[in-house]
């Protein structure tokens, strides 16, 4: 079976009509007006009549008429999932073209609508596209919130869907015609190690002017439909108009005239009354040797933008519209085809075009260039046609081939015998890396370089330089070059200390499509003493995770630079140099960057900085490793202001002060630091306690039976979740001999009663008193009051199990869910009520 669509707010099917190019079936297609789904008839759009939707998408009975139809393909066809939704939702209150509008948030909010018929359907991949401005105009969203367009389509989405969103002007992506419009690209999370929206978006290609686009088509005389071809035809206007742009030259404006009676004007009273001149591109001659400009919905008329012909006196023809929005030339406008409309007598043409004109007109004027939907259909038949090879199969591959022997890999790499892809050849190259673990170099899969590159700046000079400072097998490179396509002169230099990782990675690059305006510069040496030759505009990448194992003398000799001296974070000295070199920074590093005393230094530099953005990937950063990752955004130059956080396990964005969750009052940052955190915090007197946490209690020196001389060892399950004491449990319960435990460091605390007991990994806080005749291993944490004869009161201990109190606990870890030992920073947070002494 083919691969399926579904298309809302459809119009005349032009754009999506590239689906229809690339063999995809139409599953629905939803279009409010008649007219206009007429066309997509003629087209032959839908495999059944029923798929043509004629209705409001914000109607019960609209939705319903698609799930129709969906069931009808899975009875019918077999149907399993439906490949790909596109929406193109009216953008009459986003567009800067509309000035006068006041009440669109109404309309704005339809793409409300095509984000529920997402989740409902679930589709593969959903391509959203509207004007330049569309992720940050507010829509309303069903519980009655107004939200930027683009955080909630990643809110109501992002559980499922990996989701980037680009602006680009069309003419550079394929377009014949200059169209800045925002491309929002959605693809099902359980694609996630192969396919990214990156990998679909059209490519960059150098735009083409108008002489290029409709320079070879006939010259019109006025009324003239073409004998060959019925769309190439003289729309004529009032003839007194010609007199206003007969002598314009090349971009010049008809206002532009020194007669009076040749520029823009109606006669009152028999006075000449000048039109307001409003716009500088009505009445205005086009160029030939320019890039086309945009096309609008009222192409028909001389008084609107960019529509006077470079030589003749008329606006430009249906077919040279067609040729600046890409339209195959076999598209249907009427059910007759180009041979029989050519046909027909002069009459019969002119009756076609009085009935059709305006409708085909301002079609095209609202279209999305086919050329753009039919270049993401291209990759994604391409990228689902791809076998999908998992994890288990590369390292069988591995295995088959022996590829971690050096020669056995550098032939495979060279040869490629298998036609893999080369995001698979590179993950096979980290796999094979001998040195991997030695250099902490972990595999950066595709979605989080997907994630880390969506949130990168764009450039608007002529050359940027990039560096990579761990690259690895250079899993960034490809997502770079596509995002960076744009810029006339790219220089990436990469660096990496394994002399086999670039000898590798240079072997990768020869199957990597690399445009003329990229440069890539492979350098082997250690980072850390790496002389750049210039400053660089971005440095990004993910750096080691690991501690230096450096000779003493070189460890003085970089950390003289650096400004956190006690460190020994191998990604942390990567950062600060970075932020030293470049403009922007952008690395992937262990969250506990975050929180962890080791990088209070680094916390003080930071503060001094904007931090643009931090992304949360708790653990999807690295497959098979129990790490939680972000990628922190920094401007070095630039001074703080807010911070976007995004959470990408929950979905949620966070626009942030840099200096509220950077605050000083805290012992680290808190990222996700809200007014409920802010609230909790004045009801609380914080920093009372100290902690002791020891691991020598082992299965070694532990049993399970009890006895006499034997002590209960008390564990974070034995801890009742709702603050009621101790349980024993059967077979956990471990019991230790009296004679050990007084040589154990915990022992100090042996029917201490005035200290307490917690869990030490959780979020499901509660706190006790010492239990008597009892010792506690390195689950729990022993709290001791900073002030002497504190006594906690029963509402007091009661309050460490509320609801209340958990939540703003998680909120001060950060939402981690790896590292949240209860350590000497994290237990400031174990605050008594204020009411409590």
């Amino acid at each position: 079976m083919n691969k399926t669509y579904i298309s809302l707010f459809s119009c005349a099917g032009v754009g999506c009509y590239g689906f229809k190019q690339e063999g995809f079936s139409c599953i629905a297609s939803v279009e409010l007006s008649q007219r206009r789904l007429n066309v997509q008839k003629c087209n032959h759009k839908c495999k059944y009549e029923s798929g043509y939707i004629c209705g409001d998408m914000t109607s019960e009975e609209t939705k319903e008429k698609i799930f129709d139809e969906i069931n009808k393909w899975e009875h019918c066809d077999g149907l399993k999932q439906v490949d790909v939704l596109v929406a193109t939702p009216p953008c009459q209150g986003i567009s800067v073209q509309n000035h006068k509008k006041k009440d669109e948030i109404n309309r704005n909010s339809l793409v409300v609508e095509s984000i529920e018929i997402v989740n409902r359907i679930h589709p593969k991949f959903f391509i959203f596209e509207n004007v330049m401005a569309f992720e940050k105009t507010l829509c309303i969203t069903k519980d009655g919130q107004k939200v930027p367009i683009g955080e909630y389509i990643r809110e109501s989405l992002g559980a499922n869907y990996i989701i980037s969103s680009r602006i680009l002007n069309f003419m550079n992506y394929g377009a014949n015609s200059s169209r800045t419009r925002t491309l929002v690209i959605g693809v099902e999370k359980n694609y996630r190690e192969s396919i990214v929206p990156y990998d679909l978006f059209p490519s960059y290609q150098k735009e083409k002017t108008l002489r290029n686009v409709i320079g070879g088509l006939k010259k019109l005389e006025w009324g003239e439909i073409s004998k060959g071809d019925f769309y190439h035809a003289f729309r004529t206007y009032d003839i007194r108009m010609k007199n206003w742009i007969h002598d314009l030259k090349e971009g010049e404006s008809a206002f532009d005239n020194l007669d009076p009676k040749k520029r823009p004007h109606k006669i009152v009273n028999g006075k000449i009354v000048e039109n307001i001149k409003k716009n500088r591109d009505k009445y205005t001659r086009q160029r030939w040797n320019r890039f086309v400009q945009c096309v609008h919905t009222r192409n028909d008329q001389l008084a609107a933008q960019n529509t006077v012909h470079p030589e003749q006196d008329r606006v430009f023809s249906i077919r040279e519209l067609m040729k600046m929005m890409n339209i195959p030339d076999e598209f249907r406008w009427v059910d007759l085809s180009l041979e029989e409309l050519n046909k027909l007598s002069d009459d019969e043409k002119r009756k076609i075009y009085k009935d059709c004109e305006t409708n085909v007109r301002q079609c095209i004027g609202e279209a999305v260039p086919t050329i753009i939907m039919q270049q993401i259909a291209s990759r994604i038949n391409k990228m689902l046609d791809e076998p999908q090879i998992s994890a288990g199969e590369i390292n069988k591959i591995i295995q088959r081939k022996s590829l971690k022997e050096r020669e056995n890999l550098s032939s495979f790499l060279h040869d490629n015998p298998l036609n893999l892809s080369v995001h698979t050849l590179m993950r096979i190259t980290e796999l094979c890396n001998a040195e991997r673990e030695k250099n902490a170099a972990f595999y950066t899969n595709k979605y989080l370089v997907n994630a880390a590159v969506d949130k990168l700046p764009d450039f608007a000079q002529s050359e940027i330089k990039i560096l990579e400072p761990s690259v690895g097998a250079g899993n960034f490179l490809p997502i770079l070059i596509k995002k960076y396509a744009y810029v006339p002169h790219v220089v990436i230099d990469v660096v990496d200390i394994d002399p086999n990782s670039i000898a590798n990675l240079k072997m990768l690059l020869e199957h990597l499509d690399i445009p003329e305006n990229v440069t890539i510069n492979p350098i082997c040496c250690d980072f850390l003493f790496y002389a750049p030759p210039y400053h660089y505009d971005l440095a990004v990448g993910n750096p080691p995770f690991s501690k230096m194992k450096y000779k003493a003398e070189d460890v003085c000799l970089w950390l003289q630079n650096n400004v956190n001296k006690t460190t020994k974070d191998l990604s942390e000295i990567f950062l600060e140099k970075c932020m030293q070199i470049a403009d922007c920074v952008a690395l992937i590093l262990n969250k506990n960057i975050l929180c962890a005393e080791e990088f209070f230094p680094t916390h003080d530099l930071l503060r001094t900085l904007k931090i643009e953005s931090i992304i949360d990937f708790g653990r999807f950063g690295f497959t098979g490793v129990s790490i939680e990752t972000i990628c922190l955004i920094a401007y070095p130059k630039q001074k703080p202001s807010e911070t976007t956080v995004y959470n990408l396990k929950f979905n949620k964005i966070y626009h942030q002060k840099q200096s509220y969750i950077t605050d000083k009052k805290y012992p680290y940052f808190i990222i996700y630091r809200d007014e409920y955190f802010d609230n909790i915090a004045k009801k609380l007197k914080l920093n009372v306690f100290s902690v002791f946490r020891d691991r020598q209690i082992t299965k070694k020196n532990s049993f399970k039976e009890k006895k006499t001389n034997r002590l209960w060892v008390l564990k974070a399950r034995n801890i009742n979740s709702e603050n009621n004491g101790v349980s024993h449990i059967p077979n956990y319960d471990t019991y230790i001999e009296k004679k050990i435990a007084q040589s154990l460091s915990s022992f100090q605390f042996f029917n201490n009663e005035t200290v307490y007991l917690t869990p030490n990994m959780t979020y499901k806080t509660r706190l006790i008193e010492n239990i008597p005749n009892t010792i506690v291993d390195g689950s729990v944490a022993v709290l001791i009051p900073k002030k002497q004869g504190m006594k906690l009161t029963n509402e007091q201990l009661a309050y460490f199990s509320s609801e209340e109190y958990r939540r703003f606990y998680i909120t001060a870890r950060n939402l981690s869910t790896q590292s949240i030992n209860v350590d000497k920073n994290s237990v400031f947070f174990y605050g008594i009520l204020n009411n409590d002494q």
